[in-house]
């Protein structure tokens, strides 16, 4: 009897390929002071470790061989520093993020993340823009609110003209009102451009 045709042969080859390690290249971190820069980069580096469920004893290392320049300096001390101190050593990205974090983010970030958002307004940008500045504050910022919170902000910052229709019509959630400015906005835009 041939084992690769049994049905548990073939549970047994399944197994064997899901435990294989899968390649992951993260993208490069120089460690330079630029607040941006290291949260595009953790933004990235999250979204490869989800895409490739990568295990949670492998996140550091991988994360680790990706530092060049001045992030390789700061990493060694770092360990150096821990080694010295019988601390034990960085072994969950958790504990990584956070002392990467320490390093990179000034403690008055959030606080002027916070500010940019409450100051966010649609003025000149399309709608799908404002949205995705939107977005990228609150994540910058930190912040964890409901939906309801993220709908009343984001209406607030529209462009009058486009908030005064939207809010006419029904919708079921964020996701829903985001396409219902959108479509809003193109009409305008029609009709603006029909009328010269």
């Amino acid at each position: 009897m041939n084992i690769i045709n049994h049905p548990l042969g073939e549970l047994e080859k399944e197994r064997k390929e899901s435990t294989k390690e899968v390649r992951v290249d993260l993208p490069y971190f120089h460690g330079k002071e630029n607040v941006e820069t290291y949260l595009d980069w953790e933004m990235k580096v999250e979204q490869l470790f989800a895409c490739h469920k990568v295990s949670e004893e492998r996140k550091v290392p991988l994360a680790t061989l990706s530092f060049q320049g001045n992030a390789m300096n700061w990493w060694i001390a770092l360990k150096r520093e821990r080694h010295l101190h019988k601390d034990p050593p960085i072994t969950y990205w958790n504990d990584l993020r956070r002392a990467l974090r320490c390093r990179h983010i000034p403690s008055y970030y959030n606080r002027k993340s916070m500010d940019k958002l409450q100051g966010l307004h649609q003025k000149n940008l399309s709608v799908e823009e404002y949205w995705q500045k939107m977005a990228l504050y609150i994540k910058r910022a930190g912040i964890n609110e409901d939906n309801h919170t993220t709908i009343a902000r984001f209406l607030s910052g529209l462009k009058l003209e486009i908030r005064n229709r939207v809010e006419l019509l029904p919708y079921r959630d964020l996701n829903d009102l985001i396409q219902l400015s959108i479509k809003v906005e193109k009409q305008i835009l029609r009709k603006q451009s029909s009328q010269k």
